[in-house]
């Protein structure tokens, strides 16, 4: 579901831009201009399908701890990309003006490519978005259907917009997404220092492990504890299994699948994608996810929607 809106927004952001560009360059009758457009936005489609291609294959060659490293840090650039793309739709309120501006700018400039460029430039930079964002979204697989019809969605809506005229509250459309935007990318954060953590970058904190003859003894901050066989291995799981604050996953299914709320099943899982939750959280995890949504509303509130 997280990547339906993800999609739907963000085609639907370029789909308002080049919508916009298209309808200047009409009524101002510059049709030589349109193929810029449409060859700028060519272009920049192809070389996001080439960016999606070499992301995915660094992503597959590397090794377990690597992966988590790289899953991390990648997860952390799209909670700040998500972020910043949040704080810049809502401060930009005349977005139709200043690009109806640099199009003037760049037909009177005489540059043969100025068009190309606005164009080329507003949906590689969507295309860039929703790379990030999908990757993030959907850690455990991305939702091909739903991704899908986000994207169909979002040209619908365009193409409404701008060609049948149709009216749409793209104001009260941009708030509600940007706060449900919000949590998907404090959720975000919170997973890229989960996966920190698991990578060994960001070392486990809360609870205490002991070392008893062969055995490891590990006790949580709320007193549950538990022994594991030493070895090497075991002694990273027993400081993991003593950082979580609570476990309030249901156990696993006689046949090996996940219950339904367990952050990796069906209802669990939907709000994992959405809001970042988590069954077992690490102190530092659910100390990021707080600290996130705070300083993420506040930013939206204070700086986004901040008069310039």
């Amino acid at each position: 579901m997280a990547e339906l809106i993800i999609m739907f927004r963000e085609v639907l952001e370029a789909s308002l831009i080049i919508g916009i560009l298209y309808t200047y360059l009409n009524k101002s009758g510059n049709n030589d201009s349109i193929k810029m457009v449409w060859s700028g936005v060519a272009v920049a489609v192809l070389a996001s399908i080439v960016i999606a291609l070499i992301f995915g294959k660094l992503a597959i060659g590397l090794k377990d701890s690597e992966a988590k490293i790289f899953e991390g840090v990648v997860m952390i650039i799209a909670s700040i990309v998500l972020t910043t793309m949040i704080i810049w739709m809502a401060r930009n309120k005349n977005i139709s003006e200043d690009l109806k501006n640099k199009a003037k700018e760049a037909i009177s400039s005489g540059f043969k490519y100025g068009i190309f460029t606005l164009a080329f430039v507003a949906v590689f930079r969507e295309g860039v978005e929703i790379i990030l964002l999908l990757w993030g979204a959907g850690k455990d697989g991305i939702n091909v259907v739903s991704s899908v019809i986000g994207a169909l969605l979002g040209l619908a809506g365009g193409y409404a917009i701008f060609v049948q005229g149709v009216k749409f509250p793209l104001k009260q459309f941009f708030n509600i997404t940007s706060v449900l935007l919000i949590f998907v990318a404090a959720g975000m954060l919170t997973y890229g220092v989960h996966e920190l953590e698991s990578g060994g970058v960001i070392p486990y904190y809360g609870g205490k492990t002991e070392i008893k003859e062969d055995v490891i003894l590990a006790t949580r901050a709320n007193g549950d504890s538990k022994t594991f066989n030493y070895t090497i291995e075991n002694e990273k799981k027993a400081k993991k299994w003593a950082s979580r604050i609570w476990d309030i996953n249901p156990q696993k299914n006689s046949d090996g699948s996940y219950p339904i709320l367990h952050d990796k099943g069906a209802i669990g899982g939907l709000i994992k994608g959405f809001f970042g939750y988590n069954g077992d959280p690490s102190l530092i995890e659910f100390v990021t996810w707080i600290l996130s949504i705070i300083g993420l509303n506040f930013l939206y509130q204070k700086v986004g929607k901040r008069k310039i």
